[in-house]
């Protein structure tokens, strides 16, 4: 009797785009169809050749979200983008390696002390809790607590990246190779000082590697951020897609992707060194 369970994976990739084809459609018709006016596809139109002749200065007087020149203001968008990511990154950092020495399942003191045991287990929680909330919003209770403020932006978006940063970083000690912390302990190194020097030394490669990608992420998420106020990218695009400057608006789309590609090939060029 023929096995019908055993089936060619070209057939099971047919019939698993079948099924998202059907789940599409299904949306689709629930959601309904979008109601594009005449006007609508002009303004899409006008915005698709916009990309092609991007600004270089105001189109208006009256949208001049930089007050001083457009490129002037640009770059200091763009360099305030720059500063929230990296200062979000700095913040969390030693938040993350901290909870992930925690919470990592190899930390030799949890197998040891259940006051270990159970602040590893708070900290695994926290950890979800902090990933579980989008950047925004954080940004909008911080924004009711503390304002428009450096402070506001930097701690909306270190929050979920210490809940990210220290997961992986936790399972990345989990997954080094342990035989050298083994072989610390057999000399007659403590658990604690066989872990810090036979494990994490061996995962900060892939550590350093991670968290250079998540600048990327941390980047495009400051630039919204100015959506809420702040002054990075994502104010003055807000001002002036208002205002219907479409080509003031490909100008700073195509500064936020240039930042995006040229850290892009920075991470790219650091993990080919740390991870071989």
């Amino acid at each position: 009797v023929p096995d019908l369970d055993r089936r060619p994976p070209a057939s099971r990739g047919v019939r698993l785009l079948g099924v998202l084809a059907a789940a599409f459609l299904l949306a689709l018709l629930t959601v309904g169809s979008p109601d594009a006016s005449e006007g609508g596809w002009t303004l899409l139109a006008d915005f698709g050749r916009a990309a092609l002749s991007p600004a270089t200065s105001f189109e208006g007087a009256g949208t001049e979200a930089y007050r001083t020149s457009f490129l002037e203001g640009l770059a200091g968008a763009a360099g305030w983008t720059l500063i929230y990511a990296a200062a979000a990154l700095t913040l969390a950092l030693p938040l993350a390696l901290g909870a992930a020495l925690l919470a990592a399942e190899s930390t030799p003191l949890t197998e040891r002390s259940r006051a270990w045991a159970a602040l590893a287990t708070t900290v695994r929680s926290l950890l979800v809790v902090l990933r579980s909330l989008h950047e925004l919003l954080w940004a909008v209770v911080l924004l009711a607590a503390m304002g428009i403020s450096s402070g506001a932006a930097v701690v909306a978006l270190a929050l979920p990246l210490v809940g990210t940063l220290g997961r992986v970083f936790a399972e990345l000690l989990d997954e080094v190779d342990g035989r050298g912390a083994t072989r610390l302990e057999a000399a007659g190194c403590g658990p604690v000082t066989a872990f810090l020097v036979g494990r994490v030394p061996v995962a900060l490669p892939d550590m350093a590697a991670y968290a250079f990608y998540r600048l990327e992420c941390t980047l495009r998420s400051s630039a919204v951020l100015g959506f809420f106020g702040f002054p990075t990218l994502g104010y003055a695009l807000r001002a002036s897609f208002e205002e219907r400057h479409y080509r003031e608006v490909w100008t700073q789309l195509y500064v936020l992707i240039a930042l995006v590609l040229v850290l892009e090939a920075w991470g790219a060029a650091l993990r080919r060194r740390c991870v071989a």
